[in-house]
């Protein structure tokens, strides 16, 4: 487990995935008026107790919302709705597959409704999939669309992980919009966070398809 603080409001973590066989990324948001956003949470196996130890004296009586960019993610949902009676939030096309996991789904949104602390969803060439830009912190959080390059960067997520039919290019397409976002950082879920200049990394990645 490894927990960095990125802004006063803003943090990342890893755990170790058991399927993925591998650390992934998860992000604490702390938002001005309406509690906690977990993006993607998983309590990491390793260290659960002490994880939800010191989430527990962050938490208080904040109310708690956990936002999923794709059902694969929906990761310790479930442990989080019992633990602290948390908001579990869904893309409208992955709404059933995330309740599956998750046991429940409180919330329901479209690209471009209004989502806890600011945050904005924005749609991929991955129909069950979103991107979430959290503006007062100028970081993107994709899921699975974006992937960490080993090299400080990011990548497109392999072909064969789109739907049939659709091509990086068509992903990269559907992804130009972020480039109207001034992004600072990408907390990728998979690979490293970039945490600098990330306009710039993305427009590369995009250039690349």
């Amino acid at each position: 487990m490894e927990v960095v603080k990125i802004t006063p409001r803003l943090w990342r973590w890893t755990g170790y995935h058991e399927e993925w066989k591998q650390d992934v990324g998860c992000v604490y948001f702390e938002t001005e008026d309406d509690g906690i956003v977990l993006v993607d949470p998983l309590v990491p196996p390793e260290e659960p107790e002490r994880f939800l130890g010191t989430l527990d004296s962050e938490v208080a009586a904040s109310p708690v919302h956990v936002l999923v960019t794709i059902f694969w993610h929906t990761r310790s949902a479930a442990a989080l709705v019992e633990r602290y009676g948390a908001h579990v939030w869904a893309p409208t096309t992955a709404r059933a597959a995330v309740a599956r996991r998750a046991r429940v789904v409180t919330d329901v949104f479209r690209p471009g409704d209004e989502l806890p602390g600011g945050v904005q969803a924005f749609p991929t060439a991955r129909r069950t999939e979103v991107v979430y830009w959290i503006p007062s912190q100028a970081s993107l959080v994709p899921g699975d669309v974006l992937l960490g390059d080993e090299h400080g960067g990011v990548r497109l997520c392999p072909e064969s992980w789109l739907p049939d039919g659709t091509k990086r290019s068509h992903l990269a397409s559907s992804l130009t919009p972020l480039l109207d976002l001034p992004i600072e950082r990408i907390l990728v879920s998979h690979g490293e966070p970039v945490l600098q200049d990330g306009h710039a990394v993305l427009a590369t990645a995009l250039d690349a398809a």
